[in-house]
């Protein structure tokens, strides 16, 4: 299709929820991807970081396709070969201990069975967040993100959630009480800037759930499947928590999540939950494809390498509007003291996709198999068009 009739059609019938960009994508395989017009672009957003294992891996496409021609939906209230596998896959990975799982359909809806599991299992209604946390646009999830950018057109929103500062364990002491069923915290904020946390916040967070009778959710949605370097971000920081919710990256670009607890929590009771699509054989085949190839690549160690070398070159930047570079592999934020919006249009027209997170700050999220030639132009891009604002 010609990109002027992609452009009208899309115009014509979008809901308007999404600025576009001036490309329409068609095509991707690794870390690269192709507008309609043909042009080749070095991709750093990943789908919003869900294309760990790359655009087309041909063992997720593989996976795909025969469990297509095999069965593609099959309801929970049935035990399925996909399913089972997967569990058995994701429990070799997952923190010690977590080996409880609900399947979902995204990171947002983990995010709501995570806040559901949490209430169920302590009797509790509070939740306690993050200010500059990012859960999902979903009603509860949105409770529990900070930015009031995203919440105001929707309040008022669930009670009982209230929000302390990233870092700040006085004011975790001060909010967590005796009806605190969860403290929800990123081990590495994604929307609100690239921020990782420090190992004695979490410590800290750990004790005062541990010392209350509350329960502690990681949400891994953007950190998980090897994107900081390790299978899961909270293992750079030795963090314990009680409950994770995965999304982006868990199949491979298949919609997929999941919320998983300890097993000391137990089981949910029968018809207290559910999703219709949740588990589906389709969905199960390509994440376990895609935990199959971050095993036999070995890309949380690549990303692990790669990230190093990206941040220590970005670090070498020198441009005034350049007031920091952070992240953990391959999850990268550079904090300007510009909007970031002409930014990403300059590095759109060097053939390099990029993401912002927040006005100010430049996030890469690029799929861990890029190659390092990629890699390496796309930093290039990046001093370039910095040091030229």
């Amino acid at each position: 299709m010609e990109t002027e009739k992609i452009f009208t059609l899309e115009n014509a019938h979008t809901s308007g929820a999404y600025a576009k960009r001036p490309a329409a994508l068609v095509r991707g395989k690794g870390a690269r991807v192709w507008d309609s017009d043909g042009r080749e672009y070095i991709d750093c957003i990943g789908g919003h970081g869900v294309a760990v294992v790359g655009h087309a891996h041909p063992a997720v496409v593989r996976a795909i396709s025969e469990q297509a021609e095999r069965m593609i939906i099959c309801p929970e209230s049935f035990y399925n070969d996909r399913r089972a596998e997967l569990y058995e896959r994701l429990s070799r990975h997952t923190p010690d201990g977590l080996n409880r799982f609900f399947l979902c359909n995204s990171g947002a809806e983990a995010v709501e069975g995570a806040i559901k599991a949490a209430r169920y299992f302590t009797g509790r209604p509070g939740i306690v967040a993050m200010k500059s946390g990012f859960h999902g646009r979903t009603l509860g999830a949105l409770s529990a993100t900070w930015n009031p950018k995203y919440r105001k057109p929707f309040e008022p929103l669930l009670a009982g959630f209230q929000h302390v500062s990233f870092g700040d364990l006085d004011a975790a002491d001060r909010a967590v009480g005796d009806d605190t069923a969860a403290v929800i915290v990123e081990p590495v904020q994604g929307e609100g800037g690239v921020n990782p946390g420090s190992a004695a916040f979490f410590d800290g967070l750990r004790r005062i759930c541990d010392e209350r009778g509350a329960l502690l959710i990681a949400d891994e949605v953007q950190t998980g499947f090897g994107r900081t370097g390790r299978w899961f971000a909270v293992e750079h920081f030795g963090l314990a928590p009680d409950i994770m919710v995965l999304g982006k990256g868990i199949a491979g670009g298949v919609p997929a999540g999941a919320v998983v607890w300890h097993r000391r929590l137990g089981t949910l009771k029968p018809g207290i939950h559910g999703s219709t699509f949740g588990g589906n054989p389709l969905a199960a085949a390509a994440a376990i494809a895609t935990v199959h190839v971050l095993e036999e690549e070995r890309l949380p160690e690549r990303a692990n390498r790669l990230g190093t070398w990206l941040l220590a070159e970005l670090r070498q930047i020198r441009s005034p509007v350049v007031k920091e570079v952070r992240g953990l592999g391959l999850m990268v934020g550079i904090a300007l003291r510009v909007r970031v919006t002409p930014v990403l249009r300059d590095l759109m027209k060097k053939s390099v996709l990029a993401l912002p997170a927040g006005p100010t700050v430049l996030r890469l999220l690029p799929p861990l198999v890029i190659e390092e030639e990629d890699l390496q132009a796309a930093a290039a891009a990046i001093r370039e068009v910095l040091e030229s604002v």
